[in-house]
């Protein structure tokens, strides 16, 4: 939300506070200041100029000689040269006088321009800081007088552009900031108090005026009927608090409603009289029902709309846009102004699902003062009458009742001592909140109306420390350290698996924990055998309505965001939780690590201009560099929807411990996603990689004693793994055999050499005793024994 300062200063006196002393003030009592922006002109030597003549430059096709009146009378003209073209005799232009400063390094001097004297510079409006770029002279009011300084044309004003939260309604408003900078500052409040009272008298609405057929969502309206008043433009002083902040004007009527929201946070709304038909009636909308609202769309509405209706036809859509056929226009005579309470479910509810959000919407959705609803008609039916004129109806006629104010706290000066850990004095207690706007009464304190968000003590005493300033609560010692925890070691954990990665060039990815129900299909790289994903009752959108029951699904869109965006070579990982629903229907949550890898193996250089592209090998490498002893095995059929799948295990022996799932992504699934191909995946259970790392780490000697190796080829078909080999040996119970590596596979596609449906593997088997040397004669018998094994557990025939 934008806010003036110049229109805040109406409010607060703001003396001796500089503008970030007020940015700090805001920032700290938790209103974010997103941005702060100087408007207006403040220039010395800059003033209003009258060009009187303008003849071509002697010597120059593109300048022209202008003789201009600044002040001292046409009788004394000043000489200047100017190279724009978009003006005509008598205009009024900005003049830059010598000694004028309009930037880093540019001062304005007596010179000469071809051959001519120039006295100085008339100026557009870029130069001026008025515009990102324009094209000629800044042409001013006929009306501005010679010699006038530019900085009484372009009054100077300072827009804080401000971040409110949901809870603090009463801050959309330049009544509420406001407020709240006196209490910060230890201001008084001035020229407001009339704001949120009406002295107006109040009639019931009688039959055929208002009728509330929906009181659930909108319990209090009211109405009060102007006549004859003549719609125009605006006077300038409205116009210029508008625009400071982003409105445009459109007349007086509608820019007096604009004015009240935005100095008030009350949304009004102004009908034509003569265009409705009967009285009003607030109503749900009819099924099949059609609005043309006052952007010029039509939207379709469902009976779940709050409708504010005449006797044939919706007028406007409630607290969210008014209608086309019943606006204000240049022939409206009589008005009849709105001000209303609505409920904030309502409006959210309709505005959502229109996809029609207001200024008006954004405040009802939040909640609004229901007190200063009459005191904002009011205030609106005074300005009329000022500005556009006519007579107003004596009373104001109104239906329902607003719903009640907030009910008085209590609170214990001890306690909010305790809390914020500093000896306040009950005065400075009383003094804040006070400030505030609250009232205190023997140990409680009244609510104001405007701040719903107070319900508890906790309440009360944050608005304390928020305006007391936390940073001028001295730092103390409360407690002693805890002992390490579950939760400790889990975080430890996962930072060191974060730093490993980083280490060897991955990119750590966060990704929203709700997917689209496309995206299930690209959970590929986990196992869910009787489980099913979770989709929420209430999705904001079609493309966030299932809690993710992997990771994979939101690496594969980072990837292709990425790829979209000229990054093809990706090295991605992710850290996060994961849900899944048994079928009684528990709900079951884990951690899970996934990782990605696609595009280059390496950078492209002039020593290897063709790098080779990433696959399930490079993978391997990063796992067996994460997770010591870790084993690459074929998965169960059926286990996993990558191409090629493997199942991540530690452990050996008879039992290993399965950890997760790595693979291919099918490469029409890649295509699809414009990734390159091979794109290889990884998913894994960190509950059970943090146990297989951290269960049972010993630390032991260096050997003392050298290994032997023996090496053995085997032919095996060529559709079995080597990785079915390496489990074989690593399941092994036997102590002596320390390592084993593949070094060489053969294939013959030819069938000449080796037949097309066999390939030979050989291994490096290593053996080492820890209290001894190994004699040939030993290794040569557990050798033996483990080749006889080999033969009988898997189809291999040993080469000589």
């Amino acid at each position: 939300m934008n806010v003036s300062l110049h229109w805040l200063s109406s409010h607060v006196d703001f003396g001796e506070y500089s503008l970030q002393q007020l940015d700090d003030l805001l920032t700290f009592a938790g209103i974010e200041v997103e941005g702060v922006e100087k408007r207006g002109v403040d220039i010395d030597h800059l003033v209003v100029a009258q060009i009187l003549s303008s003849e071509k430059h002697p010597d120059a096709d593109k300048l022209s000689v202008c003789q201009v009146d600044d002040g001292s009378g046409p009788d004394r003209p000043r000489q200047i040269v100017c190279g724009a073209k978009n003006y005509a005799v008598g205009d009024k232009v900005p003049l830059a006088l010598p000694g004028c400063v309009l930037g880093p390094g540019f001062e304005i001097k007596v010179g000469k321009l071809r051959g001519v004297d120039s006295h100085g510079m008339l100026c557009s409006a870029s130069e001026l800081g008025l515009a990102e770029s324009s094209d000629g002279l800044l042409i001013l009011d006929p009306a501005a007088k010679p010699g006038t300084p530019i900085r009484e044309l372009f009054g100077q004003d300072t827009i804080f552009e401000l971040e409110i939260t949901p809870n603090r309604p009463d801050c959309l408003s330049h009544l509420g900031v406001a407020r709240e900078l006196a209490a910060l500052a230890r201001k008084p409040l001035k020229g407001a108090a009339h704001h949120g009272s009406s002295t107006t008298p109040r009639r019931p609405a009688g039959d055929g005026e208002i009728r509330l057929s929906a009181p659930e969502s909108c319990p209090f309206y009211t109405a009060r009927t102007i006549r004859g008043v003549t719609v125009g433009e605006s006077p300038e002083w409205l116009k210029q608090r508008l625009e400071s902040i982003g409105l445009r004007p459109i007349n007086n009527v509608v820019d007096i409603t604009n004015y009240v929201l935005m100095e008030m946070g009350q949304p009004l709304h102004a009908f034509d009289l003569a265009r409705l038909d009967g009285g009003i009636d607030v109503r749900f909308a009819s099924a099949g029902e059609t609005f043309l609202a006052l952007d010029g769309q039509t939207y379709a509405l469902d009976p779940g709309d709050l409708v504010i209706a005449d006797s044939q036809k919706a007028a406007a859509i409630g607290g969210v846009m008014g209608g086309e056929d019943s606006g204000v226009t240049p022939a409206t005579v009589d008005v009849l102004l709105e001000a209303a309470y609505f409920t904030p479910s309502a409006i959210r509810r309709t505005a959502r699902r229109l996809g029609l959000h207001s200024d008006s919407s954004y405040r009802f959705e939040r909640g609004v003062d229901a007190a200063q609803v009459v005191g904002a008609s009011d205030l609106a039916t005074q300005l009329i009458l000022e500005i556009a004129g006519g007579t107003a109806e004596p009373e104001i006629v109104v239906a329902g009742t607003p719903p009640a104010g907030p009910p008085p706290v209590a609170l214990d000066p001890d306690h909010c001592r305790r809390l914020i850990g500093h000896d306040l004095p009950d005065t400075e207690i009383d003094r804040i909140l006070t400030a505030l706007g609250l009232t205190k009464a023997g140990t409680t304190w009244s609510i104001p109306t405007y701040r719903a968000d107070l319900e508890r003590p906790v309440d009360l005493i944050e608005e304390v420390a928020r305006v007391f300033g936390l940073d001028h609560v001295p730092g103390s010692t409360v407690a002693r350290f805890l002992p390490a925890s579950k939760a400790d070691a889990a975080y430890d954990f996962n930072r060191r698996l974060q730093t490993a990665l980083a280490a060897i060039g991955f990119h750590e990815v966060r990704n929203l924990k709700l997917i689209s129900g496309e995206q299930l299909a690209d959970d590929r790289a986990t196992t869910h055998r009787g489980m099913s994903a979770i989709r929420l009752k209430n999705p904001l959108n079609d493309e966030q309505d299932y809690l993710r029951p992997g990771l994979v699904p939101g690496l594969l869109a980072t990837a292709a965001r990425n790829v979209r965006f000229g990054h093809a070579d990706l090295r991605l990982f992710e850290i996060g939780r994961v849900f899944t629903a048994t079928p009684k229907g528990d709900e079951i949550e884990h951690e899970h690590f996934a990782l990605l890898i696609t595009g280059a193996r390496t950078e492209r250089a002039w020593t290897d201009n063709k790098p080779g592209r990433l696959d399930l090998h490079d993978l391997r490498g990063v796992l067996e560099h994460l997770i010591p002893g870790v084993t690459i095995v074929p998965a169960e059929p059926g286990e996993s929807r990558l191409l090629s799948p493997v199942s991540i295990e530690v452990g050996g022996g008879k039992k290993p411990v399965k950890l997760g799932l790595a693979g291919f992504v099918p490469p029409a699934r890649a295509r699809e996603l414009n990734l390159p191909a091979p794109v290889v995946v990884a998913e894994l259970n960190v509950k059970k990689l943090a146990a297989a790392l951290t269960a049972g780490v010993k630390f032991v000697d260096l050997p003392r004693f050298p290994t032997m190796s023996r090496d053995i080829a085997m032919l095996v078909p060529a559709t079995l793994p080597s990785g079915t080999v390496e489990a074989f040996f690593a399941g092994r119970d036997e102590p002596l055999l320390e390592g084993f590596t593949l070094f060489d596979v053969f294939t013959d596609p030819t069938g000449q050499r080796l037949a097309a449906d066999r390939k030979s593997l050989a291994y490096s088997l290593v053996y080492r005793a820890p209290d001894r040397t190994l004699e040939s004669a030993e290794i040569d018998r557990v050798h033996t024994k483990i080749l006889d094994a080999l033969r009988k557990e898997l189809p291999v025939e040993l080469r000589q």
